[in-house]
């Protein structure tokens, strides 16, 4: 299998692109083992000790959402759908603005926790947590997946590196610093990638501008094609509220962020996500002017989800093609090694733990999270390297799946009448009609009617069977097996 080539040659040379992914390799792994010393027992493996501050945990926060679906898929969203495309990649900082508090909530509920999955298990019981689960898990190896082909895609771009070597590497790499580190490699890398990626788009960006000229980017498109322009374009409208809805169901149900918000020193979570937010709000602006340019320059482009690194590199040559390989590596790697942790997290604690017949102690934990980290790249290998797709296509196949879990959540921390049946029902039809959306309309509805569909389902189920939750219960759930029915207490006060 190869790729079609996206230009002539390659703005790198495959032995410079090999130069640059062995020494950041060597770099992110070598900083993962550093970082992870204190990762000998499974709760520092898995939360950090939770003790992580402020610059730590506002630096993880960034690197984390700028993942390559920002840096490649926010050009792609402003080729394919102009303006509001742009805006529409930018709608996903919302979701951080609304977690800040409620990361604050989840801390103060949960001291304990470990994972997302926990906290439907005690607030919803069974019924409401195997659909979670499912989706949970479902969602997390499909943005995994998505990010393993990006890493596979960016390489053969820019150096002619093959796709399966490209995509191997890459997500090898996170691999093993994510196996010896756990939660503490990955924020300690994610840290100096934040730097990395944010130091590296504006220089980007200003050596672009300085190339392109702006009222000749709006005379090609006005003229070849004026629908990207229209205020009123019904994709990119549709577009731009699914994507936000999309973004609030990816945050509020991911244990990519309920691990970090059970990681962070009480009273930091509400403060890191406010800030994480407002770093990365200009960042898709940014990268979507790169896919505007592209009519402008005249550069061909067979895959859309490449665009944004084609036109740096093709603008600024070797030392953009440098920038650009190192911002969007990093950005890959602040993500998939977030999603390998998190993730494991949920295969240790909501399917392997309830699963065991005997005592598991923290040792055990703790080995089982390796496994766990090896199972998920080994499957992420073997589902990307088919390379089906384009990233939006690949990642918002999930999109009905998140948007049916944003209102379950939501209820599930402020209410106490939401209810097991509630929950239940509303993922599970939300799901099945965004879905249907997704195949018979487009993948830029399908967030936004799973969503809308999950809320109507959500509210009406629970005015017919109201809960009354104690949400006292949920202290004492990362030491007890107290689930829904059996947390039916009198309010608390």
């Amino acid at each position: 299998m190869t790729i079609a080539q996206v230009s002539g040659d390659t703005i790198l040379t495959a032995q410079a692109g090999y130069i640059l992914l062995a020494i950041f390799s060597v770099l992110w792994v070598s900083l993962g083992l550093w970082w992870g010393r204190k990762a000998k027992s499974y709760d520092g493996f898995s939360v950090a000790g939770r003790n992580v501050g402020l610059a730590l945990a506002t630096a993880t926060a960034v690197a984390t959402w700028i993942t390559s679906n920002t840096t490649m898929l926010a050009p792609q969203f402003a080729l394919q759908l102009g303006i509001w495309g742009a805006l529409a990649y930018c709608t996903a900082s919302f979701g951080l603005f609304a977690f800040a508090p409620m990361s604050g909530r989840i801390r103060k509920l949960m001291p304990n926790g470990f994972t997302a999955v926990e906290f439907v298990r005690q607030r919803y019981g069974r019924l409401g947590s195997i659909p979670f689960l499912i989706i949970s898990l479902f969602y997390a190896i499909t943005w995994l997946v998505s990010m393993t082909m990006a890493g596979g895609k960016l390489l053969y771009v820019l150096s002619g590196i093959p796709y399966e070597v490209g995509m191997t590497v890459v997500l090898g790499v996170c691999v093993l610093y994510t196996l010896f580190g756990g939660m503490y490699a990955v924020i300690g890398t994610d840290f100096i990638q934040s730097l990395i990626i944010l130091i590296g788009l504006v220089v980007v960006a200003i050596a672009v501008l300085t190339q392109v000229d702006i009222t000749e980017v709006h005379h090609t498109l006005q003229v070849e094609r004026p629908m990207l322009l229209d205020v009123l374009f019904p994709a990119a409208l549709m577009a731009l509220f699914n994507n936000m809805l999309f973004a609030f169901g990816e945050i509020f149900h991911s244990n990519v962020w309920w691990s970090r918000a059970f990681a962070m020193r009480d009273g930091i979570g509400p403060k890191a996500y406010a800030l994480g937010g407002l770093i990365w709000l200009p960042v898709p602006i940014v990268a979507g002017f790169l896919g505007l340019a592209a009519p402008a320059l005249g550069i061909g482009i067979s895959q859309p989800d490449t665009v944004g690194p084609l036109v740096a590199a093709t603008l600024l040559g070797t030392g953009g093609a440098l920038m650009v390989f190192i911002v969007v590596f990093c950005s890959l790697a602040s993500s998939i090694d977030s999603l390998l942790a998190a993730t494991g997290d949920l295969i240790v604690n909501d399917i392997a733990e309830p699963l065991s017949r005997s005592p598991v102690n923290d040792l055990i934990k703790r080995r089982w999270s390796s496994y766990a980290v090896i199972g998920l790249g080994i499957l992420a290998w073997c589902l990307a390297i088919p390379n089906y797709g384009t990233l939006a296509t690949v990642l918002f196949f999930a999109g009905p799946m998140v948007g049916s879990c944003l209102w379950p959540i939501v209820g599930g921390l402020y209410f106490r009448w939401a209810s097991p049946i509630a929950a239940c029902s509303s993922m599970v039809l939300g799901s099945v009609v965004g879905l249907v959306a997704y195949f018979t309309i487009g993948w830029f509805t399908a967030s936004l009617i799973g969503a809308a569909t999950s809320g109507m389902v959500f509210i009406t189920t629970s005015l017919i069977w109201k809960d009354n939750f104690n949400f006292a219960s949920l202290a004492s759930s990362s030491n007890s097996e107290l689930t829904g029915p059996e947390a039916r207490l009198e309010p608390v006060e």
